[in-house]
């Protein structure tokens, strides 16, 4: 594709060079330029791209786009804003591949991951091809790949989409974070469904009030667009029973979906029964009330269910092949998952990272819990401070013995972060152990019979980060070990 051809879509910029180059790849990276590569100047965090336009220049970048002049000896179309004119190069370079799959959104401080699984495996069932994108990976026909974020960037998104359209996938489910929605990650994402999980405390390091971070969440569903009756309309599916519904609920022209506990909800759960293996429901839709068996324990769960049943049923999937579908989902990994030793105590790793998805996981162990909780809970570095101690006072408040070790301390220091988490006890009934095996192998040998011991925060994470360097750690194997050792 000639260089003309993809910034035409531009509304407006300034072409530096009158030459026309063929453009035979895409490139944020300067490490990652080829010989006729059209290279992106993007400004991140701690890298200015810009600075890098010489070395992309030497790999055999044919164009370079730019938010300042630069002196280089290739074109340079000179825009207001790179992030924003890559999102829109990238998808007209690809030809606009989310246009051509049915693709749903999912947004919310937790519950994404395991929305969009179960999305994903209703679909799947109905004999519809599924990609999935998110917190874990990229996986479409067998393929997997590893993702830096939550929300892939706007280039990585654009080719996924593309890769996976030439495969034949037709639907696609995503995580869609408040950064990514925030940063112009999806600008270029068609979006058919919006699907809207929870807004609790997190990530108010970046956002600064939950106003901001409730208000990037919004934008999901404000892009969905506002027009009706032309082609396959849009739905937004919105949790009705949280505090946040009132402002999303303005914040979008599409029709909506409600789902919750609420009565006035469109897909009402109701008889809620959580025991050890999994929840039992009712959902009424209408005048039709439908029993639902879940293999995932809690009332998060019966949520995340909702969501995903109100999301395929927007889809087009019968109500009766989404609850077969979904009754027979094993579970997510890292998702409130059982290590599977035969043992007389019972370890759960969960991903639980905010105060609301704690509390949850908690809330949930003590519906079935026998004997006494305990907790090994950590806070990320370089991340919100402010939920530590409420972390911290939840633990405390719902498990009977808690013991504060790292979870991925990054640059901080991990004493610190322990510090700051302590300012939320007032009892003396734990332990502060810095290092996250001696901390689990601890909360295991000091269990006793029928006694559940929740481990938090890194759920799936096969990984632990302390200062710059990443180490293999999988809170699983690690109990897993701990528990055959002991027993």
């Amino acid at each position: 594709m000639l260089l003309h051809d993809l910034i035409d879509v531009l509304p407006a910029y300034k072409a530096v060079g009158e030459s026309n180059p063929p453009i035979s790849h895409l490139a944020m990276d300067n490490r990652k330029v080829e010989k006729g590569s059209l290279f992106f100047c993007i400004r991140g965090y701690t890298v200015d791209g810009h600075t890098f336009a010489k070395q992309a220049v030497e790999a055999g970048a044919a164009a370079i786009v730019a938010e300042e002049d630069l002196n280089v000896s290739i074109p340079v179309i000179k825009v207001r804003d790179s992030k924003r004119a890559m999102a829109i190069i990238s998808a007209r370079y690809y030809y606009f591949p989310s246009t051509r799959m049915h693709t749903i959104g999912v947004t919310g401080t937790n519950g994404k991951t395991t929305t969009t699984h179960l999305i994903q495996q209703i679909l799947t069932d109905h004999q519809i091809e599924t990609g999935i994108i998110g917190t874990m990976y990229m996986k479409y026909k067998g393929k997997q790949v590893e993702v830096k974020n939550t929300t892939p960037d706007a280039l990585t998104l654009q080719h996924g989409f593309a890769d996976m359209y030439e495969m034949g996938v037709e639907a696609v489910t995503m995580e869609v974070s408040s950064h990514a929605l925030e940063m112009g990650r999806v600008h270029g994402v068609d979006f058919n469904i919006g699907v809207f999980t929870n807004l609790t405390q997190d990530h108010l390091d970046f956002h600064k009030t939950m106003e901001n971070y409730g208000r990037s969440k919004g934008l999901l569903f404000a892009q969905l667009g506002n027009g009706y009756g032309n082609g396959k309309q849009k739905i937004a599916v919105l949790n009705c029973d949280d505090a946040h519904f009132d402002k999303l609920e303005t914040m979008t022209a599409v029709p909506i979906l409600t789902y919750g506990l609420n009565e006035h909800a469109d897909y009402r759960a109701i008889n809620v029964h959580i025991h050890e293996s999994g929840t039992d429901f009712q959902l009424v839709k209408g005048n039709d009330i439908y029993d639902i068996s879940l293999k995932l324990p809690g009332r998060f769960s019966v949520y995340n269910a909702l969501a995903a049943i109100t999301a395929a049923a927007a889809s087009g999937v019968p109500i009766t092949s989404i609850i077969n579908s979904i009754s027979h989902v094993q579970g997510i990994s890292g998702r409130f998952e059982k290590v599977d030793v035969d043992s007389p105590v019972h370890v759960i790793v969960d991903y639980a990272h905010t105060p609301d998805s704690l509390k949850n996981a908690l809330e949930t162990i003590k519906e079935f819990a026998k004997k006494k909780i305990a907790v090994v809970v950590g806070c990320g570095g370089d991340r919100d401070r402010t939920k530590r101690p409420e972390m911290a006072r939840i633990a405390e408040e719902l498990a009977d013995y808690v013991y504060l070790t790292s979870d991925n301390p990054r640059s901080e220091d991990p004493q610190a972060i322990l510090e700051d988490m302590e300012k939320g006890l007032s009892q003396n009934t734990y332990s502060v152990i810095e290092n996250r095996k001696e901390a689990i192998y601890t909360a295991i040998n000091q269990a006793k019979k029928d006694d559940v011991i929740l481990i938090a925060g890194k759920g799936h994470e096969t990984y632990q980060t302390i200062g710059n360097e990443t180490y293999d750690f999988d809170d699983r194997l690690v109990a897993k070990e701990a528990l055959e050792e002991r027993f």
